[in-house]
């Protein structure tokens, strides 16, 4: 009897549903790239690059995917060391590229180190959570991993690599939240980075809208974030307006607790510090790309270019698309970034509405597979792995598409296993054996 199980077991240590849509889709991307480099001088370099990575990534995958996964558990010093001497690294030895030093330049291809972090920082935020399932709704356990989480976050903002950032964060979170973190706790984390961002946001609506400096409490706001006088009486006005609403709290026989009010305060002026160290690190690129979020109009022969030509292209392919490596508008250069950043407008005008749908039908199955094989782990660990992984792709596929539509900054975020990007796909496919890995291994017998 045992023998049969194992046998049927053996049988299935792949899930062919989840491998076939990632061919699916790297197939597409695969003729989205080249036809979007056709016309480009580093043709050559490109396609070169991409067709290393396939079988590199693949390679990988199928190491990752043969190895027992709860030895990345039993080796997560060594991965997390790696992770930050990678990152450390790169800010001696890196190459400026885009103005952000994050990749180390070798001979045939580049490597972009925080794409192998982001996996080893989810395999050493498993690893933290599976070990303190039992104190998970103690807000120590959250600090703990924001903890761990820090180093890589201040390495990555030293390059500066604000979309790392970007799609890291939240994967955290979505690893805290599945493990059962204190959804307060969660919420509290999730309001310093709403203020974090919202600081800047504000200071660039305000560049947008010189007039409005001429509002002195307008004027005031715009000044904190040179980090003078004014911002040291903005600390003081929020610590003792808390302190004020407290005593107010208290003559009203409120029973809202005083580590409330200055909590709150503490997130606000946490998240204010975070937001001036956010506006002072800023690339003028990166700034630039905040600006046509907030108006694409603003300039749309200069940064905003790039987000409004992707749209035209998007509307022209129309329902069946005018077929591949027919588009005019990515093969012509109207779209700059096409090959990375903007794939998704070159498959959408070269295959359409159903081109499109297809993709995108694609990336659902394939995040439905990755939480079914979340949902089959035999242990807690591998349930982690692969949740963080279903938040890798879940957020790289939103802020994406979110950039064409209008609902996200262009932030440089490629879309996994459609765009260019070595780094991106071989780190894309390892996470990917990792979560063939677990599904391998889902019985106790295998």
């Amino acid at each position: 009897m045992i023998s049969t199980a194992t046998s049927g077991i053996k049988k299935n240590r792949m899930d062919w549903l989840l491998f076939f849509s990632v061919l699916a889709l790297l197939t597409i991307g695969t003729l989205a790239i080249f036809s979007s480099v056709a016309v480009l001088p580093n043709q050559i370099r490109i396609v070169r690059t991409h067709l290393i990575a396939i079988p590199l990534g693949f390679a990988v995958f199928a190491v990752v995917w043969r190895l027992n996964y709860q030895i990345f558990q039993d080796q997560w010093k060594f991965i997390y060391g790696a992770v930050l001497l990678a990152l450390v690294g790169v800010l001696f030895f890196g190459v400026v590229d885009k103005g952000s030093r994050s990749w180390y330049h070798l001979p045939f291809f580049s490597i972009q180190p925080s794409e192998f972090s982001r996996i080893g920082l989810i395999l050493v935020i498993a690893n933290y959570l599976d070990k303190r399932i039992g104190k998970i709704k103690e807000f120590s356990v959250v600090f703990g991993a924001l903890m761990l989480s820090l180093p890589v976050f201040l390495l990555l903002i030293k390059q500066p690599d604000f979309s790392a950032i970007l799609i890291t964060l939240p994967i955290i979170l979505i690893m805290l939240f599945a493990a059962g973190a204190n959804p307060f706790h969660l919420a509290v984390i999730l309001g310093y980075s709403f203020i974090s961002a919202l600081f800047p946001i504000l200071w660039t609506i305000i560049n947008l809208n010189p007039e409005l400096l001429d509002s002195p409490l307008v004027s005031y706001f715009f000044h904190l974030s040179n980090f003078g006088w004014s911002s040291l009486t903005f600390v003081f006005g929020v610590g003792a307006a808390a302190y004020l609403l407290w005593i107010l709290s208290v003559k009203l026989y409120s029973n809202i607790s005083g580590v409330f009010f200055g909590g709150a305060a503490l997130v606000l002026i946490l998240g204010f510090f975070s937001g001036v160290m956010v506006e002072h690190q800023m690339k003028e690129y990166q700034q630039k790309r905040l600006e046509v979020f907030l108006s694409p109009e603003s300039d749309p022969r200069g940064a905003g270019y790039n987000l409004l030509q992707a749209r035209i292209a998007i509307g022209s392919g129309g329902v069946l698309g005018k077929g591949i490596f027919s588009g005019t508008q990515s093969r012509l250069g109207f779209i700059p970034e096409r090959h990375t950043d903007f794939i998704l407008a070159v498959v959408g005008e070269e295959m359409g509405f159903w081109g499109t749908m297809l993709v995108m039908g694609l990336y659902v199955i394939i995040l439905s597979r990755i939480r079914t094989c979340a949902n089959l782990a035999r242990d807690r660990f591998g349930y982690l792995v692969n949740c963080g992984i279903f938040g890798m792709f879940m957020v790289y596929f939103f802020i994406n598409s979110g950039m064409l539509l209008g609902l996200s900054p262009v932030a440089g975020v490629p879309l996994p296993l459609l765009s260019y990007g070595g780094s991106n796909l071989v780190a894309t496919l390892i996470s990917l054996g990792l979560v063939q890995s677990i599904y391998a291994r889902r019985y106790a017998l295998v």
